[in-house]
């Protein structure tokens, strides 16, 4: 399987410039897939699948007839950044991530930013993210969003732009530890020809942040999970593992004298850090949802007093909301008086009257998202949809302009793809491709995992990466040099 006949198709490619020419950060990749024997990568790809399968490395897909339990696919070929790239993408999150914390912090205490005219209070008071329970709330640290994975796509042109948000439960970075896992067993020499930046680190650096939450010496820390049937329950139970630290469910914790406890065959242990994989109304049911199985009652008592820490912080959610993201350019001006390093994807509001009129007129050249959906849910591509469903959605903006945004249809950068077999004529054909980075944001300031998730679209031609979509995921090499 060679690249002889790959073609970047007019579309930014990650690993060739416009001419085929490798490009030379991607050279020695090139070189190396070249010099394999007949059936040799094909091999190594059938290797990778089996070596995830065995390990049981699955997501959950809500309401899959065909059984909810999936094997996440995987394409062998990594995706490389260089370094030049990946300086860039990394002082563009944290100054993103630095000045949403700080949005949030104020959201719930001043509302200066309110105040100001720079967001309207009517897009804050409607977001189904801004919580009315955490008003006043003081994190550890003053730290609201812990863990945040960002998702970045790259356009025609080139340029690195931030298409999403995900400060409340983001998912996914298990698989970006397991895939490297996968890919040095695969790939040895690779290793040691491109000087690959580590992702191994990403455990105790997640472990070290949850503990400088605590005042303790050597506080007690755990992974609240909804359970087994969550989409990602493998990544929670996979995090705990590797933290070293217990798994729980909401039963198996309870506030007793207003600090939270874990039950154990020895009775009780005082929980002093919960990194919360369940979302904002499921978390207690005397604060948000009454009809919650999953939290813990009296949770958000503790945390208000300061008896429990917890990551992320309850009320990060309101940053989530897409029409919010479409004001944070102006919101990093706003608190660090900075121009923004990484643009947001150009986004037109609904709920004013002449953006919804120009999304209403040209609904099947945009992409129209609902403000609080997530997975691929909730979104029209208007150049792939059907008149209908554009109607659909056109209705559905009328009815409630608030809840939608638009954006334009980006051509998103491609990665070679094996697609088929070698047997049976497989070859490399591009596929789109997005990138979500992780953030931990701490007493020791804000550090970037080299790399993230690199998402593909499969299916020829989609835009859609999400895995409860049809998408997989490649390694993602960020070079040292």
């Amino acid at each position: 399987m060679k690249f002889d006949s790959y073609s970047t198709e007019g579309f930014y490619d990650e690993m060739f410039e416009a001419d085929g020419t490798p490009r030379a950060s991607a050279q020695a990749l090139v070189d190396k897939i070249h010099s394999l024997d007949g059936g040799n990568l094909a091999r190594r790809q059938s290797s990778a699948e089996q070596t995830l399968l065995n390990l049981g490395i699955t997501f959950n897909v809500y309401g899959d007839s065909a059984g909810v339990e999936k094997i996440f696919p995987f394409d062998i070929l990594p995706r490389i950044v260089s370094y030049g790239d990946w300086l860039h993408v990394q002082s563009g999150l944290q100054q993103r991530i630095k000045a949403l914390n700080l949005f949030i912090n104020d959201l719930y205490h001043d509302q200066r930013i309110v105040r100001d005219g720079v967001i309207p209070e009517f897009v804050i008071s409607s977001s189904k993210g801004f919580l009315k329970p955490c008003v006043g709330v003081e994190p550890p640290q003053g730290v609201w969003c812990h863990i945040t994975g960002t998702d970045l796509v790259r356009d025609g042109a080139g340029v690195i732009q931030v298409l999403e948000d995900n400060l409340r439960c983001p998912s996914g970075v298990s698989y970006v530890l397991e895939n490297r896992q996968v890919m040095k067993r695969t790939f040895p020499e690779l290793f040691n020809d491109l000087a690959v930046q580590s992702v191994d680190q990403y455990p105790a650096q997640l472990l070290g942040m949850l503990e400088s939450l605590s005042n303790k010496t050597d506080p007690t820390v755990v992974v609240l999970t909804p359970g087994v049937y969550n989409s990602a329950y493998f990544e929670h139970s996979f995090l705990a593992r590797q933290m070293g630290v217990e798994l729980v469910e909401g039963r198996d914790l309870v506030v007793v004298n207003g600090f939270v406890n874990m039950r154990t065959t020895k009775g009780f242990r005082r929980v002093d850090v919960i990194y919360r994989r369940i979302d904002d109304d499921f978390l207690d049911p005397l604060a948000f949802r009454a009809d919650s199985m999953l939290g813990v009652p009296g949770l958000m008592d503790a945390y208000r007093n300061g008896n429990v820490a917890l990551a992320n912080a309850p009320g990060t959610g309101v940053a989530d909301d897409k029409v919010v993201y479409a004001y944070v350019p102006r919101i990093i001006k706003y608190y660090l008086s900075e121009e923004p390093i990484l643009p947001n994807v150009p986004t037109y509001i609904c709920w004013d009257d002449k953006e919804r009129e120009y999304v209403l007129e040209n609904i099947n050249h945009l992409v129209v998202k609902a403000a609080n959906e997530s997975g691929g849910y909730g979104m029209l591509i208007g150049p792939h949809a059907t008149s209908e469903e554009c109607e659909t959605f056109r209705r559905l903006v009328r009815e409630n302009p608030r809840n939608y945004i638009a954006q334009p249809t980006l051509a998103l950068s491609r990665v070679p793809t094996i697609v088929g077999s070698e047997g049976d004529g497989g070859c490399f054909e591009g596929r789109h491709v997005d990138l979500r980075p992780y953030i931990l944001y701490g007493k020791s300031g804000v550090f970037v995992l080299p790399g993230g998730l690199t998402r593909v679209a499969l299916r020829k031609g989609s835009l859609v990466v999400n895995s409860s979509q049809g998408g997989g995921s490649k390694d993602t090499w960020v070079l040292v040099r």
